[in-house]
């Protein structure tokens, strides 16, 4: 989490660009893999984590531009979740931290949103791309899924703000760079004829949580590189064949994922360019993020 001071003033920024209306942040849940509280590795909503910091599930905010409110909205961890995760920090002492002074139960989040639309106010959205988001709007605004039509000035109101780095920002993108080329080289160390593709995966996957970061998108290691996204790991790497590896990583604080779709390290085993390849990555890091980050 960055310093409280780069939330509020992010958040000034954006209501200065927009002008009026309501700001609609949605927040993700956690989802289930095989019943509710078994669940995948949490993931925050990108645009709830930059503006508001929080890495929690089940939380939604408004910016009321017109009546200069900020707000955050969710509920208090009940004696089942105290006994299953231990004592945590209340909503309230989560919201300080990124200079928020008001909570209110998620419940109250329809009546907030009801009260803007009876007074005839915008409410800003953005495109939504989780089906609970998509339930969600429809339950606060009336939307049907499929037919939601996210504000233009809103997502505009975003992107100009993420153009432009913070130092604390670029920080966090050249770690995140060092962690990606870290795992790149270990898949170079580790490779040997006979191994399975899931072993240079899961070599690849343990760089990055002894980092303390988190994969940005499910790694590509094969052998059949001619095949795009390529999530299979079942291969037997055989002599001669060329390992295709796409894989990068992502920190707590750089809510925007390292991604190399286009920049492939394609290697043959038991060839000789460790050395070149380092400073091949090198070069590609600096090049992406001067024409994509920056």
């Amino acid at each position: 989490m960055f310093a409280k001071e780069t939330y509020v003033a992010r958040r000034r920024q954006l209501k200065e660009s927009i002008g009026s209306g309501l700001l609609l942040f949605l927040g993700n849940d956690e989802c289930g893999m095989n019943y509710e509280d078994n669940t995948y590795n949490y993931r925050q909503d990108s645009s709830f984590l930059y503006f508001w910091g929080l890495s929690y599930a089940g939380l939604a905010a408004v910016i009321d531009i017109d009546e200069g409110r900020e707000i955050i909205f969710g509920d208090e961890l009940t004696i089942d979740h105290i006994v299953w995760m231990g004592t945590q920090p209340t909503l309230h002492e989560k919201a300080q931290r990124v200079g928020v002074t008001e909570t209110l139960p998620l419940a109250e989040l329809k009546k907030y949103v009801e009260k803007v639309v009876a007074q005839k106010r915008t409410v800003h959205y953005l495109p939504p791309y989780r089906a609970e988001h998509r339930l969600k709007l429809m339950d606060l605004l009336g939307v049907k899924p499929g037919a939601e039509m996210p504000s233009v000035p809103f997502i505009k109101g975003i992107v100009n703000l993420r153009n432009y780095k913070t130092e604390e920002e670029i920080a966090e993108i050249e770690r995140a760079c060092d962690v990606t080329a870290e795992m790149h080289l270990e898949a170079m160390r580790v490779l040997r004829v006979g191994m399975k593709e899931h072993e240079v995966a899961a070599a690849l996957e343990a760089v990055a949580q002894a980092h303390g970061c988190n994969l940005s998108f499910p790694t590509i290691a094969t052998v059949c590189g001619q095949t795009l996204h390529n999530h299979y790991h079942g291969h037997t790497v055989k002599e001669g064949d060329m390992l295709l590896v796409d894989a990068g990583a992502e920190t707590a604080e750089l809510v925007l994922p390292i991604l190399f779709e286009k920049n492939l390290d394609v290697f043959r085993i038991h060839c000789f360019y460790l050395f070149l390849s380092y400073w091949y990555y090198q070069f590609m890091f600096l090049l992406y993020i001067h024409c994509l980050l920056l």
